[in-house]
């Protein structure tokens, strides 16, 4: 009976920490396939763990690294609630950007909080109405989400380079990009010499907001109910489309959110195609979190320190960047895969038996 109830433990200790299991296996695999090709994969982690760790500027660097993706990642889970696959999240980020941009622009002069403010405010809102338009789409003529948010993706990005080519364009400059900012539009910064920003704590304070939604307000049960089961929510009562729309407002306006604390605190103006793939990496985050909002935070500072160690992994040791891209493809295949984790697991312990 003893022995009954350990594996039960174990097997509710597997299933509830699967993000953490699949991450160390993870990390065992691309350890394998990096001394596979002829590398040493401890001197490997060890350089990618003091690029992202050691000293006060690996550190800020990870924490600027990690900020676009947590909230890509919250973005992503916030649609997830409400079994909606949100692949617009780098569109939406560009007219955010966008959003901030025109007020920063602004040929007023304001006091930097509510210069600030008002670029975040009109970041969220063109993010929001962009990706509501996915939801208004969805809920009155049943169009696909995932086909839909792709497609916006494009007409985002074509249409930040038009305005960045042609209206807003820095005069006398043959690059694509409006002027700089005036500094009273840059967001403060966190530690001096450095990129990280107040962005980092924006974030954190999202990701807290909307565990505050998902746990005590009406939207987020209802938000809760539509994800588990559409037929037993309209039976409840719940206007299915109202929720879906309002979601996909929310999840639109963080990813607003992103691009305007990424043109407002790293690159103080607007560029065409600044974002190195934010809105899909989001994807990836919110999958090793367990689409929870409170988990995308270390989530992101995990992908953060992968990409920040990265910096230092080639330079210290000539071992390609390249095995970052293999190691957050085996996170992302064994967090999407949790029956191959289990598998995986079972085998081990097989074999372990044999040998006893």
């Amino acid at each position: 009976m003893s022995e009954k109830k350990a594996k039960l433990t174990a097997k509710i200790i597997i299933e509830k920490y699967m993000s953490v299991v699949a991450l160390i296996l993870a990390l065992i695999l691309g350890g394998i396939i990096i001394f596979v090709c002829g590398y040493n994969p401890f001197e490997a982690y060890a350089s990618i763990f003091e690029g992202a760790f050691i000293g006060k500027t690996a550190i800020c660097q990870t924490l600027i690294q990690a900020t676009p993706l947590i909230f890509a990642g919250l973005a992503y889970v916030v649609a997830k609630r409400v079994n909606l696959i949100n692949l617009g999240i780098e569109g939406q980020l560009y007219m955010g950007a966008l959003g901030a941009s025109l007020v920063a622009l602004m040929p007023v002069s304001l006091p930097t909080p509510v210069l600030i403010v008002s670029a975040l405010i009109s970041a969220m809102l063109f993010g929001g109405l962009y990706a509501g338009l996915v939801g208004a789409m969805k809920v009155k003529f049943g169009s696909n989400e995932v086909i839909a948010t792709m497609m916006l993706n494009t007409i985002a990005q074509n249409f930040i380079s038009y305005m960045v080519n042609y209206p807003l364009k820095e005069e006398g400059k043959t690059l694509a990009q409006t002027r700089l900012f005036d500094e009273t539009a840059w967001l403060p910064k966190l530690v001096n010499g450095t990129q990280l920003t107040i962005g980092i704590l924006a974030a954190a304070a999202v990701c807290i907001g909307v565990k505050l939604i998902f746990d005590r307000t009406r939207l987020g049960y209802e938000s809760r109910c539509v994800g588990l089961s559409i037929p037993a929510s309209e039976t409840a009562g719940i206007k299915i489309g109202k929720v879906m729309i309002i979601a996909m407002l929310i999840s639109g306006a963080i990813s607003g959110l992103l691009g305007g604390t990424h043109v407002l605190g790293s690159d103080h103006r607007l560029i065409a195609d600044f974002s190195s793939g934010y809105g899909f990496d989001g994807i990836a985050v919110a999958a090793l979190a367990g689409d929870s909002p409170i988990a995308v935070i270390l989530s992101g500072i995990i992908f953060g320190a992968l990409r920040a160690g990265c910096m230092v992994l080639n330079r210290t040791t000539g071992i390609p960047t390249e095995f970052i891209d293999v190691i957050q493809a085996c996170i992302i295949l064994l967090v999407a895969a949790p029956l191959l984790v289990k598998d995986i697991l079972r085998i081990g312990k097989r074999r372990g038996g044999r040998k006893a």
